[in-house]
């Protein structure tokens, strides 16, 4: 009972962290690591869990969907499906020995962009006077690049998200959170093809399906909550939980 209870709690708590900030994969990574998964495994596990939850959070999200920029919704959701895949490939392809290697960095990173991320943004643009104004080529291939870093690892993928269309584009957070949402869902949902074809996702059915269950409630309750919760306490949650991961992946190494 304990090894489905860990997962499906940890399920809703990143369903509805992702829903609303952000921060999912700092949850789900290392409980299905304590769980006995290898960083590769539970990676992929924890991936495929989190594609409904996206899915059920973009649902609910679907009639403030607004386009980021100069680029067309359809466009920008196939290249983050495109960067998911690769990034997902990379996962399967490299030894293993290398994202154990690279876990810990990859959520230190990924903790800093959370940390200074918006006050970075926020800086670059009141530098310049205005927002850098990013082309359609410049913004896809930024588009890209994160997606293939979300297929690989993840872990505040969504808020770099935010910030290159802060930073390229001037768009506000809040108005883009829900289409950041439905890029995460492109993102895993491509990256799952991979996974359940090539991983050993498929071998530790009831960790997937427990973490599944508990990610779709969080991710549909999570966006109802998005709405009322003050930003500042949600991204003061999202921090301390990344910040203490990162510290226990160093501490484990």
């Amino acid at each position: 009972m304990w090894e489905l209870l860990l997962p499906s709690v940890t399920g809703v708590a990143a369903g509805v962290l992702n829903a609303m900030g952000g921060g999912g994969t700092f949850v789900a990574l290392p409980a299905l690591v304590a769980c006995g998964l290898s960083p590769v495994t539970a990676n992929a596990v924890s991936r495929i869990a989190l594609v409904p939850g996206a899915v059920a959070s973009t649902w609910v999200y679907r009639r403030e969907l607004t386009q980021v920029g100069p680029v067309p919704t359809v466009r920008l959701t196939a290249v983050s499906g495109a960067g998911g895949a690769v990034g997902a490939a990379l996962l399967l392809t490299l030894p293993a020995s290398s994202f154990d290697t690279a876990a810990p960095w990859l959520l230190a990173f990924a903790t800093l962009v959370l940390a200074v991320g918006p006050r970075l943004s926020s800086g670059l643009v009141g530098a310049l006077g205005r927002p850098v104004g990013m082309g359609p080529r410049t913004l896809l291939a930024g588009q890209f690049a994160l997606a293939v870093y979300g297929g690989y690892f993840g872990g505040a993928v969504g808020i770099m998200m935010l910030a290159l269309w802060s930073i390229g584009l001037g768009l506000d957070a809040a108005v883009t959170n829900p289409m950041r949402i439905a890029q995460l869902a492109a993102v895993y949902l491509t990256a799952t093809v991979l996974f359940l074809a090539a991983s050993d996702a498929l071998r530790t059915p009831l960790l997937l399906t427990a973490m599944l269950a508990g990610a779709v409630l969080g991710g549909w309750s999570g966006a109802h909550l998005a709405r009322a919760l003050p930003p500042r306490a949600l991204r003061a949650v999202i921090l301390t939980t990344a910040t203490a991961t990162t510290v226990l992946y160093f501490l484990r190494d």
